[in-house]
């Protein structure tokens, strides 16, 4: 398979018309930027990050797996939180942001790329493996999903997915929804 804009638009518009969260997802798009980016945010708002990292994937992603990293990060003193994402706010590139962000318990690279996904959508695309296989079958990542990924990884996801956004003429969430869709082939593994 090649990714050709065509491809990327008219998938990620089917994601918008029929995906179960698109609307909310459109919603904290909207939101969470700017609340993360002033600290005019609470709890809920912070662990909506982590639970849509996994609950996005409707229930094929191991359920004891999911519950377990998010009560992790739901345990964790809110201070460090807000202190972890502030930081990620204010770094000058990924790294600086997922070495923040992965201190946190319940947060790995994969869940805090999808926290650098909400700080800056227009910047950042969340890494998991149904987007990675999508990339890697159309020649787009040369090696398979690593799991987990490292943060160097994630570098190297990220510059490539910026690279197609150019190329497509699209912002990192088009590109997003369209890979994501692109790879869902109903596996338990394809999150």
């Amino acid at each position: 398979m090649e990714l050709t804009r065509p491809i990327v638009e008219t998938e990620a518009r089917a994601y918008r018309e029929q995906a179960p969260l698109a609307v909310v997802e459109e919603e904290n798009l909207e939101t969470l930027p700017g609340a993360f980016a002033s600290g005019e945010y609470g709890r809920r708002d912070a662990a909506w990050v982590v639970r849509w990292y996994y609950r996005r994937f409707l229930g094929a992603y191991p359920d004891d797996r999911r519950r377990e990293a998010e009560g992790r990060f739901w345990d964790t003193e809110f201070e460090d939180v807000r202190s972890a994402i502030d930081d990620a706010v204010n770094a000058d590139d990924a790294v600086v942001g997922l070495e923040s962000l992965i201190e946190l318990d319940g947060v790995d690279v994969p869940v805090g790329s999808g926290f650098l996904q909400f700080i800056d959508p227009d910047e950042y695309v969340v890494v998991g493996p149904r987007v990675w296989a999508t990339l890697h079958a159309a020649g787009d990542l040369e090696r398979s999903y690593p799991d987990p990924p490292s943060i160097s990884t994630y570098e190297t996801y990220l510059e490539r997915c910026q690279e197609l956004a150019g190329c497509f003429d699209s912002d990192p969430w088009t590109l997003y929804t369209a890979l994501f869709r692109l790879g869902d082939d109903g596996h338990p593994d394809s999150a």
